[in-house]
């Protein structure tokens, strides 16, 4: 079965220098993309099989990533000059 990887140059494409910038940049940033892609390599070696976990826990890993991902879009809208969602004016 084929699994389809995320890595976040895939995610965000029109991003890539504001990628690159930030995990040189911010620390915390760098941090977040570095257990954005680990998660992700995790989930999809369970997903092919090499690895195995129980459902509930691979969906754990998967709202986790889901949740990096929420946060990497909203530090690169920040960076960008845009608020992060609208919502709380940051």
């Amino acid at each position: 079965m084929h699994v389809e990887h995320h890595p976040l140059v895939k995610d965000f494409p029109e991003k890539l220098e504001q990628l690159h910038k930030l995990r040189q940049e911010d620390p915390a940033f760098a941090l977040k993309a570095e257990q954005y892609e680990a998660l992700d390599k995790q989930i999809c070696r369970i997903e092919d099989g090499v690895e195995t976990l129980d459902d509930a826990a691979l969906n754990t890993l998967k709202l986790q990533r889901v949740t990096l991902k929420d946060d990497i879009a909203r530090a690169l809208k920040r960076a960008s000059g845009g608020s992060c969602c609208g919502g709380c004016g940051g």
